[in-house]
């Protein structure tokens, strides 16, 4: 029965895909939440630890883009409990899917309901953003978009204080597999100045391939419903640079190029994993600016700052770029 549930969650990458897995993996959804206006943006971030060895454990990490301050609440592996049939899963008195999210940490209690979902569309032979290599079973990570953009309704209850996030807007991913890559850029934004039905991902990473690598690259950037993608398996070209404030990235597929220069902002270290076990560590801001500009057939149809933007930097990041 695990390696059905396996199989059908291949082509719904939200669900859970660990059925059967007992070590060297992880699986965690990430949501971001910002309110209205922005004064509030945070991420949680439930999954599963199962590591080579040692006890398996669940967990939610918190972060407060704002205030810069992360926490990690941990659970037994046994209060895990997924859904074979959909996306959701309860973390001890907590719930998670891509309809709703309900709280009770800690410092953190609340439900928040998501309308207007904008899932990933899925075709014949790419059940999703990863297009063919979902299909690929050694891949080191997974990766999936729940919604790219939704809007928000309720409250949570932080540290004593009262967040309304009615009127906000989220965004949901996740990952799956052994690690993350050992170096990776990744972006993210739903707050752009031009307009408020845009979303931005864009991500540049290290990737083990048959004891080799390849430098892979996904990117999706919707606005007002249409969907603009650039990956590796689309045949599209990439051109990243670094600096000591600044990321770069260009993406250019024969009639569209998406160019992004990214502002890092301060941000807070998060727990990431490596065999399965949660002993990496990432540094997140969720203060980041994103100055975005679309072509389509050599005319720009979008230009706009991204604000609260998600942005890592991970890793040695001179290897994306050699």
């Amino acid at each position: 029965m695990d390696f059905i549930n396996r199989l059908r969650a291949t082509w719904h990458p939200e669900r859970y895909h660990g059925w059967g897995r007992d070590r060297r993996y992880f699986e965690g959804w990430y949501y971001k939440l910002v309110s209205a206006g922005r004064q509030h943006a945070m991420a949680v971030i439930p999954g599963i630890s199962r590591p080579e060895s040692g006890a398996p454990h669940s967990f939610i990490q918190v972060m407060d883009g704002n205030a810069c301050r992360s926490e990690y609440h941990r659970f037994e592996a046994e209060v895990f409990r997924p859904e074979a049939d959909r996306f959701e899963v309860q973390v001890a008195e907590n719930l998670f899917s891509g309809r709703e999210i309900r709280l009770n940490l800690p410092g953190l209690q609340g439900n928040l309901r998501f309308e207007n979902t904008t899932p990933w569309p899925k075709m014949l032979g790419a059940p999703g953003i990863m297009g063919w290599y979902s299909f690929v079973p050694f891949m080191q990570c997974f990766h999936g978009i729940v919604s790219m953009h939704h809007r928000l309704a309720g409250s949570l209850e932080y540290q004593g204080q009262v967040l309304d996030f009615t009127g906000g807007t989220g965004y949901i991913e996740k990952d799956w597999g052994r690690s993350f890559p050992k170096a990776y850029v990744w972006m993210q934004s739903n707050h752009f100045d031009a307009t408020d039905r845009v979303s931005l991902v864009a991500s540049v990473a290290h990737i083990p391939w048959l004891g080799s690598h390849f430098i892979g690259f996904i990117s999706g950037f919707w606005i007002e419903g249409r969907l603009f993608k650039f990956a590796t398996y689309t045949g599209a070209k990439q051109y990243l640079t670094i600096g000591p404030e600044n990321v770069e990235i260009v993406f250019k597929n024969p009639k569209t190029e998406l160019r992004l220069q990214a502002r890092q902002a301060p941000g807070t270290a998060l727990k990431s994993p490596l065999a399965g076990e949660m002993t990496g560590k990432v540094q997140e801001s969720l203060q980041a600016t994103i100055h975005t500009e679309l072509l389509e057939n050599g005319k720009r149809i979008f230009e706009g700052v991204g604000h609260s933007a998600g942005l890592e930097v991970v890793g040695p990041v001179e290897e994306l770029t050699a």
